[in-house]
């Protein structure tokens, strides 16, 4: 049976333009995060399906319907990563960076998710990751939220994004939302959805989350989060807010932001465009102090944010002009010979080149304007014999005849 000659459902091929920009992201972002003292880490695009189970929560929509899970040969359950902290922070443990203090980290690369396919959202899609492991204090919030505003604004994006801010509370103010909400929602049952009713007794704060409207309009009344936070949160969003006012950094308050997940807690936040239709959310992160101690490990604060490359290019407006290109047009044998060593030693001085292999003088002065050449360096057996090569400057149609030996020199200073 012949393999199909299309990509499958949910996954594309990034090549072109599209190419273009999403290298444009990650380089910005690399740019950034490098400016701000983040090291690059790179963890495997498959972990043990438990690393993801456990920290995602099995009533998670994640976990219960889009991971893709598989079992390898030696019967060990493996799952390509749906999301980039859990695999961060097994890293974190399973190296030994708690011997280095406070941890930095950035990385990008493909998640994998069984999930319908629609504008900005695939099954194989990419993001930007940004994680600060090991600082408990709400500066290390304002911090990596600062990060991501200035990428958003070297993106040339930053205008069309909102930053929504909400606080979740230490453990007994996030404890005590819970007990509310269980109060609240058991009043309701029947009017609860089937996964609303199964996240009551194991997980409350997850119907929160919730798309079935039954439960969205129950959740109008439902407890406000800011009505249970104690005296120590309180203080410690306010420093947030704080530093991100005198960064000069906009956002509105939004009660409901709320992260179901246990080991979330104090600051979460989301970048939101309306540039995308529903898929509004182009960067979402938050606190995770407890996050470490559920994978088995000590108690380690942490803070991160991811970003969908794919999104992020969606809102790109034009990029930054490509450096043109010096064409290399060598007819003969003989002439590729030189041709392919000056188009070597001009690509050592920092130029980009194109050398065609075959075809007529037209047909690669054709391939020269379609790739927007700024000069075109000709060489053919009639120049072989004067050692000379032809330079043109395809804007202007002037040309000159230079020493074959020195085309490096005049044409670099020349472009």
């Amino acid at each position: 049976m012949a393999a199909k000659l299309q990509p499958v459902r949910g996954t594309q091929d990034i090549w072109g333009e599209d190419a273009r920009r999403f290298s444009w992201v990650v380089d910005v972002f690399r740019s950034i995060s490098s400016r701000y003292s983040f090291k690059e880490i790179h963890t495997p695009i498959f972990e043990f399906t438990d690393v993801f189970a456990r920290t995602l929560g099995e009533t998670s929509d994640v976990v219960s319907k889009e991971m893709y899970t598989f079992e390898d040969r030696g019967g060990e359950s493996l799952t390509l990563r749906p999301e980039y902290t859990a695999g961060i922070a097994r890293a974190y443990m399973s190296e030994g960076m708690q011997q280095f203090g406070v941890s930095k980290l950035a990385s990008w690369g493909p998640m994998f998710r069984y999930e319908r396919p629609q504008k900005g959202r695939f099954r194989q899609f990419h993001q930007l990751d940004a994680e600060i492991i090991g600082a408990p204090e709400p500066e290390a919030d304002v911090e990596i939220i600062a990060m991501a505003h200035q990428l958003l604004m070297e993106l040339g994006v930053g205008g069309d994004v909102t930053l929504h801010l909400n606080s979740l509370g230490d453990k007994e103010s996030r404890d005590n939302y819970r007990q509310a909400l269980v109060k609240y929602f058991s009043k309701h049952k029947d009017k609860l959805s089937e996964d609303s009713l199964v996240r009551l007794d194991k997980n409350p704060l997850r119907i929160l989350d919730s798309k079935d409207k039954g439960d969205q309009a129950l959740l109008a009344d439902a407890p406000s989060y800011a009505d249970y936070l104690n005296e120590a949160s309180v203080e410690f969003f306010t420093r947030v807010q704080l530093g991100l006012t005198a960064l000069g950094i906009p956002f509105t308050l939004d009660p409901t932001l709320v992260r179901g997940l246990d080991y979330y807690c104090h600051t979460s936040f989301e970048f939101i465009t309306t540039a995308l239709g529903a898929q509004g959310t182009v960067i979402g992160g938050g606190r995770y102090d407890g996050l470490m101690e559920q994978m088995g490990g000590k108690p380690t604060a942490g803070i991160g944010w991811a970003a969908g490359i794919e999104r992020l290019s969606m809102l790109l407006a034009d990029l930054p002009q490509v450096e043109r290109p010096i064409s290399v047009i060598a007819l003969g044998e003989d002439a590729t010979i030189l041709g392919s060593v000056a188009a070597y030693y001009i690509r050592l001085t920092g130029r980009t080149v194109d050398m065609a292999f075959k075809g007529n003088l037209k047909k690669r002065m054709q391939r020269a304007n379609k790739l927007n050449a700024s000069h075109a360096v000709i060489i053919g057996d009639d120049e072989i014999e004067k050692g000379i090569a032809v330079i043109k400057n395809l804007d202007s149609g002037e040309q000159q005849e230079v020493a074959i030996e020195e085309i490096v020199e005049k044409i670099v200073p020349e472009t």
